[in-house]
């Protein structure tokens, strides 16, 4: 089934010629089907790279998704166009008094910074606690993840000696879990992040618990056991070239950055990086979309509690 997203999305064109199947507002409107409605908060600095990974790997599902886009009040992204900005994002005032099937919020250029110093924190927790209430599962995704787990559960974050920047390995604590279904035994994910979350942090609070983990790049996944929180501290929704463009961007600024590990054949910058999470991120987003987010929401949204 297709992806019902704004009416001239640029992600749009690109899925398209990837064989994917979008329809666009206009064309939904006349189809009688109860889609899933989908709210994205984006603080990626490259807007429009973010929309187009993450609804190709909502696309991969039989279900028709309906997609908002929630942008923070006041912040004015400086790479992606305020005309694209104002035609396909909202604030946070235009759709609090909705409710949604799924949310997924995004990384942050800010991990460095305390969780208080970024300008729009208080905004953030006031997005947060209506998720709570008005959502039925929420994907947090890296510094998201970050801020999420600290807002309500209150684990902190570390900085790191150094950038954890490239894919790693993975296991899951449990195969059965749901939103492990179909995945190996070892599983790739990209990181790219200058702070963690511990394991021993997670382990102080009895609704969470940490579901998969890398020896190199430590706390990879977390649940709440209610299942309606997700957090994955890196990025499967990374395409094949974004850590080489972040891997050039940081090296143009003379910025501290190593060459991302396991990306590159034979470690050079100059070849094609190889993409091996793609299953993985699939499964992963087609999972969360089915068992945490399908099967749990009500019929009538303004049940969700």
């Amino acid at each position: 089934m297709p992806l019902n997203i704004p009416d001239r999305l640029p992600a749009v064109k690109i899925l398209e010629e990837e064989n994917i199947f979008v329809m666009d507002e206009s064309r939904a409107s006349h189809q009688d089907i109860r889609p899933l409605r989908i709210i994205i908060l984006n603080l990626m600095p490259l807007k429009i790279t973010t929309e187009t990974d993450l609804l190709r790997l909502l696309s991969n599902s039989p279900l028709q998704i309906e997609i908002d886009f929630l942008k923070i009040k006041g912040h004015r992204p400086k790479n992606t166009p305020s005309s694209h900005m104002e035609a396909f994002y909202k604030n946070f005032d235009a759709l609090n008094g909705n409710k949604y099937d799924g949310m997924i919020i995004t990384g942050a250029p800010v991990e460095q910074l305390p969780f208080e110093e970024v300008t729009y924190w208080d905004e953030m927790k006031q997005i947060l606690d209506w998720a709570e209430h008005n959502v039925t599962s929420t994907l947090f995704i890296c510094w998201a993840a970050q801020a999420g787990l600290y807002h309500y559960y209150g684990v902190p974050k570390y900085p790191l000696d150094k950038k954890m920047f490239g894919v790693f390995k993975h296991r899951h604590v449990d195969d059965k879990l749901p939103i492990f279904r179909g995945f190996d035994d070892v599983f790739s994910i990209p990181h790219s992040r200058h702070t963690e979350i511990r394991a021993e942090d997670i382990k102080k609070v009895d609704e969470l618990q940490v579901v998969a983990y890398s020896e190199e790049a430590g706390v990879t996944i977390v649940k709440a056991k209610n299942g309606r929180q997700l957090f994955i501290t890196g990025h499967a929704e990374y395409s094949r070239h974004t850590l080489d463009g972040e891997y050039h961007r940081d090296k143009a600024k003379n910025l501290p950055i190593e060459i991302p590990k396991n990306y590159y054949p034979n470690n050079n910058p100059d070849e094609k990086p190889i993409m091996s999470w793609q299953s993985t991120a699939n499964l992963f987003f087609s999972n969360w979309l089915n068992y945490y987010v399908y099967q749990e929401t009500p019929y009538n949204l303004e049940e969700i509690q």
